[in-house]
């Protein structure tokens, strides 16, 4: 055998190499629960709920402003149906997308197409659970002035966010044992000086979507209904204040 030849073996050997590990890597992924994908086919009263391809849109009957959400690194954007139609209840349009491969940082500014199809909302805030929150923040400090809110879900900002004019939220349960703290302290300072932050006591990483645990997580204290209940009205607060929700949501 040549040279060369030898050259060529090496250089697919280690292409296939990489397929595989990214095979794996992405097939590692956190699947919607029963629960959430069952939500998202019966739907619930006065939200009208649209799966296309690469989002689901869940429109209420009056709506006060748009969310985006980006999901968490390699979890299924179903999981998340509990809080979008939680949301929603609160007067929120609400986009969930599908991320390719379950990975934002792949289409980090999916936002820009969500705005440009829905001109009758003029008040939008981008949200991301993860790894999600990180690709949603960096996109916000890039096009502050299509928005008017971050909010990070057991994540931190990517990008500086001092002088954007946003409005950020930024919330993690207590029981988090996946977010890096660490790293989540030293990215503080990337955040308006009146940026919210609130801590979901008993709440872990996991529990802002509807997909079982996470390799790595915290155990929580309150079920996931109950994390995802605590999230949507404090988001209500700080961006939707004067839409109450559906009695009993």
């Amino acid at each position: 055998m040549t040279k060369q030849k030898r050259l060529w073996l090496f250089v697919i050997l280690i292409l296939l190499l990489l397929s595989l590990g990214t095979v794996i890597y992405v097939n590692d992924d956190y699947t919607a629960s029963e629960e959430a994908l069952l939500l998202l086919s019966q739907g619930v009263p006065e939200i009208m709920i649209s799966e296309e391809a690469n989002r689901i849109v869940f429109r209420p009957p009056n709506v006060s402003s748009g969310l985006i959400f980006y999901p968490g690194g390699k979890v299924d954007h179903r999981a998340y149906t509990p809080l979008m139609t939680k949301l929603a209840d609160r007067g929120f349009l609400c986009v969930l997308l599908k991320m390719p491969l379950k990975l934002a940082v792949f289409v980090p500014d999916a936002a820009e197409k969500v705005i440009d199809d829905f001109p009758e909302i003029s008040n939008w805030v981008i949200a991301g659970h993860s790894l999600g929150g990180v690709v949603a923040s960096s996109y916000a400090e890039k096009h502050p002035q299509q928005l008017d809110g971050v909010v990070l879900l057991a994540s931190y900002a990517g990008s500086d966010l001092r002088e954007s004019g946003l409005k950020v939220l930024s919330l993690y349960g207590s029981e988090d044992k996946v977010l890096n703290l660490e790293k989540y302290q030293d990215n503080r300072s990337k955040l308006p000086v009146d940026a919210v932050e609130f801590v979901i006591e008993g709440g872990n990483h996991a529990g802002f979507g509807s997909y079982g645990p996470q390799k790595g997580d915290g155990q929580a204290q309150i079920t996931s209904d109950e994390q995802i209940r605590i999230t949507a009205e404090k988001i209500a607060e700080v961006y939707c204040p004067i839409q109450d929700p559906v009695p009993g949501k």
